[in-house]
């Protein structure tokens, strides 16, 4: 169902691309958006239990193509070095394709608005529930469930690794 990587040699291990995930705090989320055209979005996100999750305002464009169609992807950029000497760039990046859909069960909700602030605002987490209490009302939570990741760097990082 899913194209292999053409330059295999660069794809990451599954855990490589869960580290990236983890450690990184935005990415772009791609959907189908108005007259089919391509909308691509930036957006916070927080990874939990091999699933994704953005926060949105309750309606708008990105809403509003998750309802008409659920297949969506998501990429993160690790690493993004321009060397230009070599007319190249040593990268690193993630991309997971899945469905996406609207969180409905208000505790649900909570719990993975309260994952989101804590990723985010850890420093801070005394003022979380309260915060979450006074937004929660016009907050949607996106779950995007993962049907297929990929990681891959660039052959220069490969090779360094190899020594």
């Amino acid at each position: 169902m899913f194209r292999e990587m053409r330059r295999f040699k660069q794809l990451l291990p599954q855990e490589a691309a869960v580290d990236i995930l983890n450690r990184n705090t935005s990415g772009v989320l791609a959907l189908t958006g108005d007259d089919n055209y391509p909308y691509a979005v930036p957006i916070s996100y927080v990874y939990n239990d091999g699933k994704l999750y953005f926060h949105s305002a309750k309606s708008g464009h990105k809403i509003d193509a998750i309802k008409n169609h659920e297949k969506v992807s998501f990429c993160v950029i690790d690493q993004d070095q321009i060397v230009p000497k070599e007319y190249t760039t040593y990268y690193r990046s993630v991309i997971a394709f899945g469905k996406a859909h609207l969180v409905e069960d208000m505790d649900e909700m909570r719990r993975f608005a309260t994952a989101l602030a804590m990723k985010y605002s850890a420093d801070f987490k005394d003022g979380i529930s309260k915060a979450i209490d006074s937004s929660i009302k016009n907050m949607a939570i996106i779950e995007m469930t993962i049907d297929h990741i990929t990681a891959k760097e660039a052959i220069e990082l490969v090779n360094e690794k190899k020594g």
